[in-house]
Parts: structure tokens; sequence; C-alpha cells
């Protein structure tokens, strides 16, 4: 069994949809910038309520790839 610890990880809060999303945006494409940085981990998008999510650059999401994950 191989434990995966994440990378870096992001909280998004936001009132509105239209900051959520503009956040949510920047939040991955720093992600985005970091796993090309280091060449490890994807991106896991998690939704734990309608207006708050993570963004986790991890090595259980596949470089490259982006997974959405809703908890709530």
């Amino acid at each position: 069994m191989a434990l995966s610890m994440p990378l870096l990880v992001a909280e998004v809060t936001a009132a509105d949809r239209v900051t959520l999303e503009e956040m949510l945006d920047e939040a991955e494409m720093l992600a985005r910038h970091e796993a090309i940085k280091t060449g490890a981990g994807g991106i896991l998008v998690t939704r734990h309520s309608h207006d708050r999510f993570t963004i986790t650059l991890t090595d259980a999401v596949p470089y490259g790839t982006t997974r959405m994950l809703t908890c709530w």
C-alpha cells in the first residue's frame, strides 16, 4: 500500500458564482504550473459545499490530469 500526500492545497470560498469560478480557475492554473515545474502530480478539485472547494496537487491523480470529486 502506498500513501499519497498532497503536494499543494488551496481552499476556495466565495459568496457569488462569478468570483468562485474566477478563484477556481486561478487556483487550478497555479496548481498546473506547480505540476509542470515539479513534473509530478495531477489536480484534484474537491467540492465540499456549494461555495467551498479545495484544489490539491497530488500523486493520487495522474500527471496532466484534473479530476473533480464531490463530498457533500
